[in-house]
């Protein structure tokens, strides 16, 4: 019996391997290969990091503006700097203060800055990983800890002037003293270290009959006058302060939050216990594979919590010091006499006022911050992916 041509075709067609697995439904396509060097591929991973870092940075945004405060030596919150009952002592007296919406202080600029943040620094890490690591034989610790140190300072680096607006915006504690975000920015630009006065004993010191010594003096004098009403030619190098901690800081930052998240994937998927932290593999995953990039199983939602709140505390631990620095260098403008301190003066401040235990002040609070952060963060990036096909 002839089989009509319609017919041939529909017998032609590879078998479907559930009721809905049709062309009409599900186009046919190699499943498995990852083009991450596509714009499409950037983008959507872009926008899966993006919001991953403003949920993640939303479910900690008191305990961030308490952690800076207490970094920062705000001499308010001085007095709890030590214990668990001083962290949440402060959120309630900036609660009593300044109600629910002083908890969130500079946490517009925090989203503000976090969502170009994290999608540069997930978009980045993608992009280098595809080509430092081209297959799996080359899945090895240190060029996850070279990907992920790389993605961190392209981030940063795009997007630090955001980083030291929100920093001061937190840093303000007095209700008559809150700037906008327009004044913060004005403030920081007009910034600009003292420039050293002539003493006044020099000029008595030279004797009456030593008149060009005198006119040289005075002329010296009127050019420093002069220069000190100039406004600073390089204000915009203010929105940089203490971006050469905050290098060094993510280096091990980065580094060790992919490293550490990447090779705790690897052991919650390990054949033993995979059943247990994997989601049931589609085809559109292999770990075996390892002549081609292909996306590795997911892991459940308590699995990518527990690797990613594993990143964070490892990677908090190795870069704290440095961000102890950092955040002295980004409010010198807003305490003591405006002067600012470079990397190394900061550091023997902290080691003269309070020594080892002065680089590890916060900790604790960072601990309770980053962990949660890290996690969040991971999780909603994994996820994002998955909904966007990526």
């Amino acid at each position: 019996m002839e089989v009509g041509r319609g017919s041939r075709k529909a017998l032609d067609r590879d078998p479907e391997l559930c009721p809905t697995d049709s062309d009409s439904i599900a186009p046919k396509r190699d499943p498995k290969k990852v083009e991450k060097q596509s714009l499409d591929y950037a983008l959507r991973t872009g926008l899966a990091g993006g919001l991953a870092g403003c949920a993640a940075k939303t479910v900690v945004g008191p305990l961030d503006r308490v952690k800076i405060l207490f970094q920062a030596s705000s001499p308010q919150f001085a007095k709890y700097t030590g214990s668990w009952f001083g962290v949440v002592t402060a959120m309630r007296d900036i609660n009593r203060q300044d109600g629910l919406r002083g908890l969130f202080r500079g946490h517009s600029a925090t989203l503000l800055r976090i969502f170009p943040y994290a999608a540069i620094k997930f978009l980045a890490y993608e992009q280098v990983r595809a080509v430092v690591i081209k297959d799996k034989t080359q899945e090895t610790p240190l060029r996850r800890l070279v990907s992920g140190s790389l993605a961190g300072i392209t981030s940063v680096f795009f997007t630090y002037p955001l980083e030291v607006i929100r920093v001061r915006l937190a840093f303000e504690t007095k209700r008559d003293s809150r700037s906008s975000l327009s004044g913060i920015c004005k403030q920081i630009y007009r910034e600009r270290a003292p420039v050293p006065q002539q003493p006044a004993s020099t000029l008595a010191a030279a004797p009456s009959s030593s008149l060009p010594l005198r006119a040289a003096a005075s002329a010296l004098t009127s050019t420093v006058s002069t220069i000190q009403a100039v406004p600073p030619r390089s204000g915009l190098a203010n929105f940089y302060r203490g971006f050469s901690p905050t290098l060094l800081g993510m280096l091990p930052y980065a580094g060790m939050s992919f490293l550490t998240h990447d090779t705790a994937g690897d052991w919650l998927r390990h054949p033993s216990i995979a059943k247990y932290t994997t989601i049931p593999s589609p085809t559109t995953f292999s770990d075996t594979d390892t002549t081609t990039t292909y996306r590795p199983r997911p892991l459940t939602y308590w699995a990518e919590l527990l690797a990613g709140g594993s990143a964070g505390l490892v990677s908090q631990t190795a870069s704290y010091p440095l961000e102890v620095i950092r955040r002295r260098m980004q409010v010198g403008g807003a305490v003591g006499d405006g002067h600012r301190l470079g990397m190394t003066e900061i550091t023997k401040q902290i080691w003269k006022e309070k020594g080892f235990r002065g680089f590890w002040v916060g900790l604790t609070i960072g601990y309770v911050k980053v962990v949660p952060m890290v996690a969040v963060s991971f999780l909603v990036y994994e996820r994002g992916k998955l909904y966007l096909g990526v």
